[in-house]
């Protein structure tokens, strides 16, 4: 089979799969959100009981990078009237949704929102919000509100930081209920939302909207396979550097402090190399 030929079965595959597409599909919900400031509105004043919220700028797959650990990018970045930045994420699976990857999202936020020698006080309120497909935290609520709490005085602690569930199981005669609905509904003429489902009705049923979202697809795709040949390049500087640390060892003429600044491995990695090359 050629190029061509592969490329024309992804595209076959991408309609089938927009057919089938609901706001619970985190690459249908960013393109559905993007630049679209009116319809996260709607999800930020249903979901935080704010009639008065009002969005001015939306970002989606927002990359935050982190030069020397773990970085991350945010599904759907917003910021208010108030300066409040808010970051939407969508979870099917409850496995990718702990409380630890909710603070780590809370703390990559944090960076660049502060001016350098501005006061601490003046970071914005941040709130980091999971829909999730399934009641994760499986106590048959609409939704979870998350906080810091001081435990001698028994009282919550205000430092701006929000993290808010959402249970996208639930149902219910309520905004939230009905959004939850809109949210796991891939027909647009059954939604009770005119602003979410006209979008997904652009998207759907439109020859631009289609031709766009196959497009954000097959970018998609191409963007895991770039990322993976970098997983790979990095396993293999990866494996190189262990190797020639390895080589110093074995002709033991050098302090270990010395190989690992060599090599630009941590200290304790090399010490554990050197254990092993001595058994």
């Amino acid at each position: 089979m050629n190029q061509a030929e592969k490329a024309a079965l992804r595209q076959q595959e991408y309609r089938r799969r927009l057919k089938e597409f609901r706001l619970l599909d985190d690459e249908f919900m960013t393109k559905c959100f993007e630049d679209d400031p009116k319809a996260v509105e709607l999800v930020l004043r249903i979901i935080l009981e704010q009639p008065d919220l009002e969005v001015l700028e939306v970002k989606t797959q927002v990359f935050v990078e982190n030069l020397r650990k773990r970085s991350v990018r945010l599904d759907v970045r917003a910021q208010d009237s108030k300066g409040t930045v808010y970051d939407i994420e969508i979870q099917r699976e409850n496995r990718g949704a702990g409380f630890r990857r909710a603070r780590y999202h809370c703390s990559m936020m944090d960076v660049g929102l502060l001016e350098k020698g501005a006061d601490f006080d003046q970071l914005p309120e941040t709130y980091v919000i999971f829909i999730t497909e399934k009641d994760v935290l499986r106590r048959g609520l609409p939704l979870y509100r998350i906080g810091r709490y001081n435990y001698d005085t028994q009282e919550a602690v205000d430092d701006g930081t929000h993290i808010v569930y959402v249970n996208g199981a639930y149902r219910g005669e309520t905004p939230l209920g009905k959004l939850m609905h809109d949210f796991a509904c891939p027909d647009p003429e059954e939604m009770h939302y005119p602003v979410l489902a006209d979008k997904i009705r652009f998207y759907k049923e439109t020859k631009e909207g289609s031709i766009s979202m196959c497009r954000s697809m097959e970018e998609l795709w191409l963007q895991g396979i770039q990322e993976g040949k970098q997983e790979g390049k990095e396993e293999g500087r990866q494996e190189t550097m262990i190797e020639n640390a390895i080589n110093f060892l074995k002709e033991g003429t050098l302090p270990l402090e010395v190989i690992a600044n060599c090599i630009g491995l941590p200290l304790e990695e090399v010490e554990k190399l050197q254990q092993s090359c001595m058994t």
